[in-house]
């Protein structure tokens, strides 16, 4: 399945955030591998100062994997739904994985790449 996440930087965690970014360490022992770094990679900053981000999740319960190392810098604001769940071929169980390689959430992707600003440049200015 595929989320929208929002979360805000921890305050006093954007330098240990861009730190783990830089050294590709975020998310480090996850099975989500390098998922983190791309996320961080495609995240937008809003005008709120709130991060947005699509993740793929194949946890019973959302990001329930992935949400100890995003919490380690982040405040998560909201994990929801990025389409219809009756949609998910991996859901309904007639393509296991196919979130991997899914463009069911292209539009809202393109969406977000114009929306804001990218959110690691936000971070490097933050991390100063």
């Amino acid at each position: 399945m595929r989320y929208v996440v929002k979360a805000r930087v921890k305050p006093g965690r954007e330098k240990a955030l861009l730190d783990a970014i830089d050294r590709g360490t975020l998310g480090q022992g996850s099975v989500a591998g390098d998922e983190y770094q791309h996320n961080m990679r495609e995240a937008r900053m809003g005008e709120d100062g709130t991060a947005h981000w699509v993740e793929v999740c194949f946890c019973p319960v959302p990001m329930q994997e992935e949400r100890p190392y995003w919490e380690e810098y982040f405040d998560l604001i909201s994990v929801r739904d990025a389409h219809a769940r009756k949609n998910c071929r991996d859901l309904d169980g007639t393509e296991p994985w196919a979130c991997c390689d899914c463009d069911c959430t292209k539009r809202l992707e393109q969406r977000l790449a114009i929306t804001g600003e990218p959110f690691l440049k936000r971070l490097q200015k933050a991390a100063k």
